[in-house]
């Protein structure tokens, strides 16, 4: 199971966006498990991201949610706001 850390944008941007919001939150729950026990699941649809957020990944929760990382180590995330 892979360690998921937040960052203090990504916590404010939660607060903003999904944690007054019960079905994106209850979205944004269900990825975050499937998340953490496989990376790279098909549900998730994680993929690297390019231009100036190169050296990121997403994944998506829903059709107009997803949620950005980074690699810290191979056991270990970030999650961010961009």
């Amino acid at each position: 199971m892979i360690k998921i850390t937040w960052d203090q944008s990504f916590k404010h941007s939660y607060n903003k966006k999904i944690k007054n919001n019960k079905r994106l939150k209850e979205k944004f729950w269900h990825s975050l498990e499937l998340f953490s026990k496989e990376i790279f699941n098909s549900k998730l649809r994680t993929h690297k991201l390019t231009g100036r957020l190169k050296g990121l990944w997403s994944f998506s929760c829903s059709y107009d949610c997803r949620v950005i990382f980074k690699f810290i180590n191979k056991d270990e995330v970030l999650l961010k706001k961009y």
